[in-house]
């Protein structure tokens, strides 16, 4: 399998994880829900962790892999306020707690750019 082929299905085993990580640990990402949000940080919690699930499914699938793929460049993106809070947050906390926090907010440009080579590669199909 060349590498081209691996990617997508890589990006939709890292969002299945994170997915999956806000069902069996939702406190954690309730804590960087920011507050201006409507509804409780909850409901944030599992509907982004949802949204996960749904993208790696899409992801996964040859024929919408272009759509999904366009939309995690969106997600990640629109979730990029929730690791400012986070990092804000954490701004006290014991120095590697910190760089981890600190160190969430350049991983969202590859993050970007790596769903948008997947939709690149995706070609003309969504």
């Amino acid at each position: 399998m060349s590498r081209s082929e691996r990617s997508p299905l890589l990006l939709a085993g890292l969002l299945a994880t994170a997915g999956a990580a806000h069902f069996a640990q939702p406190r954690t990402f309730d804590a960087i829900v920011p507050r201006s949000l409507p509804g409780t940080p909850r409901a944030w919690t599992y509907a982004s962790g949802a949204a996960e699930l749904a993208l790696a499914a899409g992801l996964a699938v040859p024929r919408t892999r272009k759509a999904a793929a366009l939309t995690a460049a969106a997600f990640f993106a629109g979730v990029f306020p929730a690791n400012v809070k986070m990092a804000w947050d954490w701004r006290h906390r014991p120095a590697p707690l910190k760089a981890a926090a600190y160190g969430r907010l350049p991983m969202q440009v590859p993050l970007v750019l790596w769903a948008r080579d997947v939709a690149r590669n995706a070609g003309g199909r969504s």
